[in-house]
């Protein structure tokens, strides 16, 4: 085997070692919900609906294709994502199944065909309306979330706690909500709690990843207390 053929197959199997840690749903859901922040393997394995010894399984792989990175925190093990490239790698993986796959689309429109929340919107001329403060821009994560980052001005209610903070909210302006991104139902069902409440409500079908990879603005907070909500 010449130099040139062995120098290749070197290479192409470090590329494959990416390649491989994410060949699993599972792990491509880690790497999402870890580019809204830090987390703990408790957390991970609650929101995936994994054991934590299985989310230590996958991580374990993501971390052994330096995808994520890992430190103690007291008696916990943060995980967070290696760098930006990685949300970059993620979402441009989105973005070819997107293009290459209309199952991807005929997945999500039979998953939440009828849902109220789930009709389609202009979403330059949301995005527009955002940006110029036209509407109130409510983020429905987990607080954790919100606060490794969030759109500008954004107010945090997660989907949870909207029912019991509903008055935080005025009724005479356009509440836009969001969540993770496209794939993400967060926002979809809390759009579905505002209509039902009398409230004009769309949904922006954008993560906190795609709106900075726009070139817009992202802040970085603790999270706003309810009675300073609505200041």
């Amino acid at each position: 085997m010449g130099v040139n053929r062995k120098f290749t197959e070197a290479i192409c199997d470090q590329f494959a070692r990416v390649g491989r840690a994410v060949a699993s749903p599972k792990r491509i859901e880690l790497l999402d919900l870890l580019g809204q922040g830090p987390r703990n393997v408790d957390s991970l394995a609650a929101l995936t609906g994994l054991s934590e010894a299985n989310a230590s399984q996958h991580l374990k792989v993501l971390r052994g294709a330096r995808l994520v990175e890992a430190e103690k925190s007291g008696v916990r093990v943060i995980y967070r994502l290696s760098g930006q490239d990685v949300v970059d790698f993620i979402r441009s993986l989105r973005t070819v199944a997107e293009t290459r796959l209309a199952e991807v689309e005929q997945t999500v429109r039979g998953l939440l065909k009828g849902h109220r929340g789930f009709h389609q919107v202009d979403r330059e001329e949301l995005l527009r309306r955002v940006r110029d403060g036209e509407a109130t821009v409510l983020d429905v994560r987990p607080v954790e979330e919100f606060q490794a980052g969030h759109l500008p001005q954004a107010i945090s209610i997660p989907l949870d706690q909207l029912p019991a903070r509903l008055n935080d909210l005025p009724k005479d302006r356009e509440i836009v909500a969001y969540c993770r991104g496209p794939y993400c139902v967060l926002a979809l069902e809390a759009v579905e709690s505002l209509k039902k409440a009398g409230f004009r409500a769309a949904r922006l079908d954008m993560s906190v990843w795609d709106w900075k990879a726009r070139g817009l603005p992202v802040e970085t907070s603790v999270s706003i207390p309810q009675e300073e909500a609505t200041k």
